[in-house]
């Protein structure tokens, strides 16, 4: 690959992000709690700055390699800051989860950390898969570009899809094949004994579903990411950087949920944007015999990099700030 960056700092970089990423499993099993908001927010900082410098880093070690540095850092910075807002969206549905299964507060963050394993494993195998396919077959941008804008319709039509609280196929199935006892005490993790009978606990059923979930949006967000960077190493750091906070953005937006009315809206934009930018960079690959007589379309110029981080930037900013006003509103008029 032409914007390849050395191969060095690729492994060094894998190595530091996968150690921060086990030092914060071993944490977790080996202190269990709820962490508290000062906690929560100190954890994030250290992941947005650690994102920021490795932004920074990119630019540095592309430029002294003979890269366009300023063009693979937009791309991480983009690509980081749309798989931040989709983590989000992730943490909303997974707060719907964990009221459904009542999860006790202790055993959340361990199946959150699993839950964020099972989502790097899924997208690891996505993106080798994207981006072995994206090189050998172009047309694939326009069916990346269609489902995401496809996505995007359906997020502003179904916002409420998650919060039926009914079994799906996959937890009944487990519910008549594993012996799932319904009660789960604070104390409880994986198993328990009921008269001298052994039984699961729910956690095996939450998990199940965090990984479901995870696969879900697993095949949003990778289109996404390639709809600004095909570089496999900033396809998955961002996704690795984007995924680390968030179980600390877990119990941070916990109380958040009902006063973001727009973030939905916001993600629905983004996904749109980088959708039609998708179908447009397909256009101007285009080899396809039944478009243009197979001949490049450049109709509409390719969206530079820096334009997609100022749409994203603007848009995330918007729906904060739209949500943050509407609260206002309503707490006024009570």
């Amino acid at each position: 690959m032409d914007n390849a960056l050395p191969l060095w700092f690729e492994i060094t970089s894998y190595a530091v992000l996968v150690a921060i990423l086990l030092f914060d499993l071993f944490l977790v099993v080996r202190r269990p709690h709820v962490p508290s908001t000062r906690e929560s927010a100190l954890w994030i900082t250290f992941y947005v700055s650690l994102a920021v410098v490795f932004g920074l880093l990119i630019i540095v070690v592309a430029n002294d390699s003979g890269l366009n540095g300023t063009e693979l850092g937009l791309q991480f910075f983009a690509g980081w800051l749309t798989e931040y807002s989709l983590s989000a969206d992730n943490v909303f549905v997974f707060l719907i989860i964990m009221a459904q299964f009542r999860v006790p507060k202790k055993m959340q963050q361990e199946l959150l950390m699993m839950g964020i394993v099972l989502a790097l494993v899924f997208r690891a195998i996505f993106i080798v898969l994207g981006a072995s396919l994206l090189e050998s077959y172009s047309w694939l941008f326009y069916l990346f570009g269609a489902y995401l804008v496809y996505v995007a319709v359906q997020q502003l039509r179904e916002k409420d899809e998650h919060g039926s609280g009914e079994d799906n196929f996959v937890i009944a199935w487990l519910k008549k094949v594993l012996k799932v006892h319904p009660e789960w005490r604070e104390t409880e993790r994986w198993r328990k004994m009921v008269n001298g009978e052994k039984f699961f606990t729910p956690a095996i059923l939450v998990l199940v579903s965090l990984g479901a979930i995870d696969l879900v949006f697993a095949l949003d967000s990778i289109p996404a990411i390639f709809g600004i960077t095909t570089s496999p190493f900033l396809v998955f750091t961002c996704n690795i950087l984007a995924l680390m906070g968030l179980r600390q953005l877990y119990f941070l937006l916990g109380d958040l949920v009902d006063r973001l009315h727009y973030l939905g809206h916001g993600i629905a934009a983004i996904l749109a944007f980088i959708g039609f930018k998708l179908v447009n960079h397909a256009l101007h690959l285009n080899e396809l015999p039944f478009i243009n007589d197979g001949q490049h379309v450049e109709i509409v110029p390719e969206i530079p990099t820096w334009l997609s981080l100022v749409v994203i930037v603007v848009t995330l900013t918007v729906a904060v700030l739209a949500s943050l006003a509407r609260t206002k509103r309503e707490e006024s008029a009570k």
